[in-house]
């Protein structure tokens, strides 16, 4: 392969990853407040600049760290966005990446770098945010939503045994409505995705079977 000629221009890379978990029995997303220009004292995503030699997704996984003390998580590219204006710093191309994290999992949220504060937020409390941030956020919700339809996500907001109601209901924050009990657990253990324990929610009233996913990582049905 020849070597690149010419005089190309050289824009800025940036990772940016939104962290989604369920607390308070909503679906919150991580955000920080910027403590720099631009966009000082807004909120945003957290993320930042790739380093020179520095794969993509280790830059995201660096910047979880730093910004909201995140680690361990599922994490998935989304989509990358490059319009020209997009920063007013100069030619600036950001690749996306979702983020899920248990509750049982979740560490205190702690803000370093250049953000002067990090903070989970539910959904609808959303501020107005930095750059194309909430376009970005948008499309997550998005592929969230879709890949519940299709895939075994869910697991990773869950603990490593649960029940079925809590994973109906982990479907019902994320899709914002309410599911027929019967319907759900039906097709649920159709698709024979998960497997049955020894182990028994708590409760001395008819305590429920725990299950636990056959495969513990995304699978598509």
């Amino acid at each position: 392969m020849s070597p690149i000629e010419g005089n190309y221009p050289k824009p800025a890379v940036t990772v940016d990853a939104i962290v989604f978990t369920i607390r308070e029995e909503q679906l919150q997303v991580a955000l920080i407040k910027r403590g720099i220009e631009p966009f000082q004292g807004s909120w945003a995503i957290p993320g930042g600049f790739v380093r020179e030699n520095e794969a993509l997704e280790d830059a995201v996984k660096r910047e979880l760290y730093e910004e909201v003390g995140a680690g361990g998580v599922y994490l998935e590219q989304l989509y990358t966005f490059g319009a020209p204006n997009r920063d007013p710093r100069g030619r600036v191309i950001t690749v996306a990446y979702f983020a899920l994290v248990a509750a049982e999992n979740l560490r205190e949220l702690t803000a370093s770098t250049d953000a002067s504060e990090a903070q989970w937020f539910a959904l609808p409390e959303v501020p107005s945010l930095a750059f194309d941030h909430r376009e970005i956020l948008d499309l997550a919700v998005n592929r969230l939503h879709a890949k519940l339809e299709y895939s075994t996500i869910a697991y990773a907001l869950l603990p490593p045994a649960f029940s079925l109601a809590r994973l109906q209901r982990v479907y019902e924050i994320i899709l914002d409505r309410p599911l027929d009990k019967r319907n759900f657990r039906k097709k649920i253990l159709s698709l024979d995705l998960l497997e049955p324990t020894d182990q028994r929610s708590g409760g001395a009233h008819r305590p429920a079977t725990l299950y636990v996913f056959k495969a513990n990582q995304v699978t598509f049905f």
